[in-house]
């Protein structure tokens, strides 16, 4: 059958908000016990709330997580190591009141720490001495920066909260205990650093009575940013480091660090969240690593005695929280053609099987762009990368002549990095008839320290750059529509995109979700672990002062002359609303179209199905509205002023 002609933008389709919305969760943190396999997963439909879940080897999935219970840790606000599994008995962070719970098979959570303005996170267990050694963030004290240490928690209840066992610094992760349980190895940083910045990988011993003591540094420092430190099951510490300008797997022996890969490509990640894993020990000899290169992840395995590195074929191009036993490998990945997963491979047969889709939702291929890697020029003669979505939905073709719209995606961080998995959100747009773009700028993570160095000092101009020359080369090439082209991002990408629509005159109409527009009030409104990253993306405070002014675009919001629509969640302690509100008014007072949407209950990026589904219809209604076409969808109406 003929498709039918309709302009672009216009074009029916069944990749729709509310499926997007309800039928898909976040999947997290993969944890082994045994044959057991566990994994977090953030559902929509639920409010957005955290289950973990377990899967049987039977082949049984069942939800370990009660309601109203909740697994999800805020230290660092955006958490991550939210829980542990031992012999079937699940420890975890409640959401409600950051509490840690011991949940045993068949019994009700319960709390083994106060009722006090503690957080914990990163946990694993010393079975020697009966307690958990984990990250606690101390908000006891009002008006104080959170304090960060590294404590015991004791299995049968600790009134105290913890015992603090390593303290001093202002940041520390992925506290690691060796198989005899005779040493602790750690991570910590201090500001203003970032832990992609630089990172310092620390042991000390264990003495009988549980303190620690003989501390000594392994590796690490300023500029040298250390990534999952880990030991081996014959006891040797194995970690990733940038030293090279790449991050590459080291171990620690006989008191020397040596080097075990040596590849222009990246075995670690941005540490924006605890619990991340890219290697795990299959046996002494071996272990199971991914990497990226330009954008796309690999699996491989690594000889630890011959350093021979052997890729293993997947399909996948993301690859993250990998775990293994001697028999399976679990991790979580995603495809172009596949949306994220948690993944066993089996490493007898090689042999794949999935065991979560993030959604069960299935589209013909025909509604579906894939991504396609994109190297384009930018700015002082370099190469910036991103992924390109064309336009496609089997039911439809544009008018003769006419060029699709193009959206520009800013991804948050700003270090961190997108991917080319299949992501609904994106069909959701291309699938109606627009084109994507998604730009991995100077700054972002999995091309090496140089590019993710890029934004050093340049946030607003780097990144704004590459976005905008993403589009120009489009443009250039024929492929979209110059007078229609878009920009949207959230957090990070949400600054960038304010940016871009303030200090260039290129992009007609923009979505800020939760963006940054004032940094200085950035700089003294936000959470503790961010509080001092301005100072490498745009410089000392206030000796720069000057410069967060230059670069904040609420003082420059009379320069922005297209229309915004803007998204705000309401508890959001990352992006306080008032950033979004002053933009709002500043463009609502100059005549330029705007619109506005908070979100009750919404924190730092939005978790509920209602409103990732209104968000998401409601910016399909503004383009409509400024691009001059009309929405397949019947969508309730959005306030635009000035339009």
């Amino acid at each position: 059958m003929a498709p039918n002609i309709a302009p672009y933008g216009s074009w029916k389709s069944p990749i729709t908000a509310d499926l997007i919305a309800r039928g898909a969760v976040r999947l997290m943190q993969v944890v082994l016990d045994g044959e057991d396999i566990y994994w977090l997963e953030s559902r929509p439909a639920e409010g957005g709330r955290y289950v973990i879940v377990k899967r049987s080897p039977d082949g049984t999935v069942s939800d370990v997580t009660p309601a109203p219970f909740y697994a999800r840790t805020t230290v660092h606000e955006y958490g991550g190591g939210d829980f542990l599994v031992y012999k079937s008995t699940v420890y975890f962070s409640n959401f409600k009141d950051q509490r840690l719970y011991v949940q045993k098979p068949g019994a009700a959570p319960q709390p083994i720490t106060p009722e006090k303005a503690f957080r914990y996170a990163d946990a694993v267990i010393d079975t020697y001495r009966n307690r958990l050694i984990c990250v606690r963030e101390d908000h006891t004290v009002a008006g104080r920066e959170a304090v960060n240490t590294i404590v015991g928690v004791k299995l049968d209840g600790d009134p105290d909260g913890g015992r603090v066992l390593v303290s001093g610094n202002d940041f520390y992760a992925s506290p690691r205990l060796s198989p005899d349980g005779t040493k602790l190895a750690w991570l910590t940083w201090n500001h203003p650093n970032m832990p992609w910045d630089g990172t310092e990988l620390w042991v000390a011993e264990i003495a009988h009575d549980g303190s620690l003591n003989n501390f000594q540094k392994i590796a690490g420092g300023p500029t040298e940013s250390i990534f999952q430190p880990e030991w081996s099951p014959d006891g040797t510490l194995y970690f990733v480091s940038d030293r090279t300008g790449w991050w590459n797997l080291y171990r620690w022996r006989d008191g020397q660090v040596e080097a075990l890969t040596q590849e222009q490509a990246e075995f670690g990640q941005p540490q924006w969240v605890f619990g991340m894993s890219t290697y795990a020990f299959v046996s002494e000899r071996e272990l199971v690593c991914a990497y990226t290169q330009n954008g796309v992840w690999r699996l491989a395995r690594l000889d630890t005695v011959t350093k021979k590195l052997e890729s293993i074929e997947t399909p996948y191009t993301e690859i993250g929280y990998v775990r293994a036993t001697s028999q399976s490998v679990v991790f979580r990945g995603g495809s172009p053609t596949e949306m994220l997963s948690i993944v066993r491979l089996d490493i007898r047969t090689q042999r794949y099987e999935v065991l979560r889709r993030s959604s069960e939702l299935s589209f013909d291929e025909g509604y579906l762009s894939f991504a396609q890697s994109l190297e384009f020029p930018t700015e002082g003669g370099k190469t910036a990368y991103a992924f390109f979505y064309p336009p496609k939905n089997k039911d439809f073709q544009a008018p003769p002549g006419e060029k699709p719209p193009l959206l520009v995606l800013s991804h948050g961080g700003p270090t961190s990095a997108t991917t080319s998995t299949l992501k609904l959100e994106i069909q959701f747009w291309t699938s109606r008839g627009f084109a994507v773009v998604d730009v991995n700028y100077g700054g972002s993570t999995g091309y090496g320290r140089e590019y993710r160095e890029r934004l050093k000092g340049q946030w607003g101009v780097v990144d704004v750059d590459d976005c905008v020359n993403a589009a120009k080369y489009l443009v250039q090439q024929g492929l979209v529509d110059g007078e229609r082209v878009a920009i949207r991002g959230g957090s990070a990408g949400g600054y960038t995109t304010l940016c871009a629509l303030t200090f260039r005159k290129f992009f007609k109409a923009g979505a800020s979700y939760f963006g940054v527009s004032d940094l200085e009030a950035l700089d003294k409104d936000t959470h503790k672990f961010e509080s001092r990253y301005n100072r490498s993306l745009i410089g000392p405070y206030p000796e720069k002062r000057d410069l967060y002014y230059q670069r904040s675009p609420i003082h420059f919001a009379h320069q922005i002359s297209c229309p915004m629509i803007f998204f705000q969640g309401l508890e959001d302690q990352v992006v306080p609303p008032s950033q979004s509100e002053l933009m709002v008014e500043a463009l609502r007072k100059q005549g330029i179209p705007v619109a506005y949407l908070a979100f009750e209950g919404e924190q730092h990026g939005f978790r509920k199905a209602e409103n990732i589904k209104r968000s998401l219809e409601a910016e399909l209604y503004f383009y409509s509205k400024v691009f001059g076409f009309a929405s397949a969808d019947p969508i309730e109406p959005v306030r635009i002023e000035n339009l």
